[in-house]
Parts: structure tokens; sequence; C-alpha cells
């Protein structure tokens, strides 16, 4: 039974040296009678240095048990300290959070910004774990008490002053259990504009990548870039596609997110208004179980300048990501979308959440979060799966 308000308790906190049996030998020394109720513990390494803080409600037997801990942790060669007070830790507030801060480096001064501004909002930081070391620095804060949209807005501004990427997204059971990721494919799990690639072919490659810019930043309706550009294609031998399909190269940890994500039994999307012809074989390449993407018109073994069918546009990677879900029986709560781009922006407002990736500006101001490091598995991190979780995930599918 959880401690009244009013009722005494004893919070022991141990620092020192970690060892194998520190923490048996510790609660040994605590259970110097079985009156003693254990109600909270918390226990961090950091560089073999144990933090371990307890609370307990002791009954009758307070100097019995400090008596009894302070003798171990003599024996030890640890540091302990006992506090006397009054009921468990106070009550969260509702609207649990997890703050991620991502840094290539993390400089504590964009931790103390971060924090700072949790602090300005009210609300509270109940816990903090490291999620990465390499390739960037990754910690979680679990914060209670906040307004989710208004703290996110105002990390993100200080995010960009500071150099640093910061997502907040529902902690607890919101975290948890299986999703949907659905990702852009052009300069998101690959590295290129497959359009570039194939003008390049045609002779035609900078006048298309010029417009590919204007669209990727908005500026420009999609599908009236996209038919622009497509008509520079006429005439190209269709074999050319199978020549760009083997040129496409995977961003720097797209393998790895998509492996992982497969192996925790995510369902995984590929959206793109780019070309079915090359998006269908990565789609295999990465166990992708949706696509959705336009397709070339080919005539007597040539490109016609032509889409065949409704272009997938804006709207369209939308509606492919609700479809998906649908499918799945997954609520968009529980889905997550990744992209660049424009033509990206109401896919990510319609994920539950939306991540910005190496993003043009007007990506990264409307999505719930962004990553502005060059590994695309650092999305792994925004949804609380840490580096080590990774790697064992790795080394179990060999």
């Amino acid at each position: 039974m959880l401690p009244e308000p009013d009722d005494p308790t004893l919070l022991v906190t141990v620092t020192g040296q970690d060892r194998p049996g520190l923490t048996a030998r510790l609660f040994d020394a605590l259970a110097c009678t079985r009156d003693v109720e254990v109600i909270d513990v918390e226990q961090v390494v950091v560089r073999e240095h144990l933090t371990l803080a307890v609370l307990l409600s002791p009954g009758e037997h307070e100097g019995q048990v400090i008596a009894s801990v302070n003798r171990v942790g003599k024996e030890l060669g640890v540091r302990v300290s006992c506090l006397s007070g009054r009921g468990d830790n106070k009550r969260r507030p509702r609207g649990r959070l997890a703050v991620t801060v991502l840094g290539n480096p993390l400089r504590p001064v964009a931790v103390a910004a971060v924090t700072s501004i949790i602090a300005e909002h009210g609300a509270n930081i109940d816990r903090v774990r490291r999620l990465s070391r390499e390739p960037v620095t990754t910690i979680e804060l679990d914060v209670s008490g906040s307004d989710a949209a208004a703290l996110r807005r105002a990390l993100v501004a200080e995010a960009g002053r500071r150099g640093v990427d910061v997502a907040v997204s529902p902690a607890g059971l919101a975290r948890r259990g299986r999703r949907l990721v659905v990702l852009d494919v052009d300069s998101t799990l690959i590295t290129s504009e497959v359009i570039e690639l194939l003008a390049e072919r045609a002779g035609r490659g900078p006048e298309v990548a010029a417009v590919t810019e204007v669209a990727m930043r908005g500026e420009l309706d999609f599908a009236q870039s996209l038919h622009e550009r497509v008509a520079a294609l006429k005439g190209l031998d269709a074999r050319v596609l199978t020549e760009v399909r083997d040129a496409v190269q995977l961003t720097s940890g797209a393998r790895t997110l998509c492996r992982t994500l497969r192996g925790l039994g995510f369902t995984l999307g590929l959206v793109s208004g780019g070309f079915a012809e090359i998006i269908e074989p990565l789609a295999r390449q990465v166990d992708a179980q949706y696509v959705r993407a336009n397709r070339l018109e080919v005539v007597d073994g040539r490109l016609t300048g032509k889409v065949s069918g409704e272009v997938v546009d804006r709207a369209g990677k939308a509606a492919a990501l609700r479809e998906f879900a649908a499918s799945e029986g997954l609520p968009l709560a529980r889905t997550v979308a990744v992209g660049d781009g424009a033509n990206d922006v109401d896919m990510l407002a319609a994920a539950g959440l939306g991540i910005a990736f190496n993003a043009k500006p007007i990506v990264r101001e409307q999505a719930d979060a962004s990553v502005n490091v060059p590994y695309l598995d650092a999305v792994l991190y925004l949804l609380g799966i840490s580096r080590e979780e990774i790697e064992d995930a790795e080394t179990a599918a060999g």
C-alpha cells in the first residue's frame, strides 16, 4: 500500500564505484526487519559510478535501518545518505511526454537551454537516460505536467538556435506496441532524386534539378513540376530505369532503421513522388510491405514523357498513409512519417509523429520533430529505441 502524504518515509541514497553484488548487499542491509517496505527504487550507472536511490516505509525501525545501511556502506566503500520525510513522490501531473534531444556533439549549453524551457512551462523532469553515444549523442527526458504542443513550439525554436534536434512526443503506452512507419524515398531513404538521375541520362540534368529544388521548397505545385520534369525524359530508352535502379544508394543508417523496425514487428511503407519502377525493388530490399509511387509511361521500349495514372503528390502521400494505417487496423496516432520536401508536409501532419529529415525550412517548421544529422537510423531514437537495443536486435538477427 502506498504511503499517505503524512506517513513517515526514508530516502536512502547510495553513490560510489559499482561492482557485482553491490545492490544485493545493500538490500540485504535494508532487510534488517521484515516490517520495512520498499516504495520506490531508481538506479543508474555512468562510467561504472553507481547512484542508487531507495524510498522506504521504515515503520518504527528507521534508526535500525539507517544503522544497518551505513554499516554496509562502510564495508563496501560507498557513500550513504539517509533523509527522513513524509509521503511518496509528489503525484505526477497528467501530460507525460518524452523529450528527445540529439546533438553531434551535445553541448551542456544546449541541455541547459532545453531544461530551462521545460521548467518555464511548469513541467517536471522525472527521469533522464542516454539513448545513444554514436554516431550522435541522444538523451531522453521523461517530462510531466506540460502541454505537448506549446512545449514543442518553444523547444523547436530553441533547438535551432543551439544546433541540436529536439522531439516532443507522448510517453508511456503511446511509445510502445506496433506502429506503421512511412518513409519518403528521394533524399530520405536514398541519397538522390531519381528523376535527376534519369534526366542526366537524357542530357537535361541541370534544368530538371533546378525545378526539383523549387518544388521541394514548396514554391511550385508538385504535380505541375512533375509533369514538367517527366516531359524532359521523352524518348529515353526504358533500359535506363535498370541502370538508375542499380545506381541509387541508401542513406546512411537506412538499412539499420528498416531492419530494426521490421524486427520490432512494425509495419514499413514507402511513399514517393518518384517512380515505382525504381521504388518497388527498393521496397523488397528493405522489406517494406506497402509502396505508393508514380509510374512512368513506356511505349515501344521508350519513355513517352508522361506519367501513367493519378499523380502521387502532397495530398496523395497523406492519403496513402491513411490507407496503409486502415489496412493495418492502426489509428493515425500510431503512425510515423519521415520526409524532407514540401510534398511531404501533409503526410507528416497526418501522422501521429511527423519527422523532417534533413529537410527544407518549410518542412522543419511544420513537422513534430526534425533530424539534421546524416544518419536515418537516428529516427529510432525519437521512438525511444536506444543504440544498445538496436545493436542487440542486430546481433540476434545475425
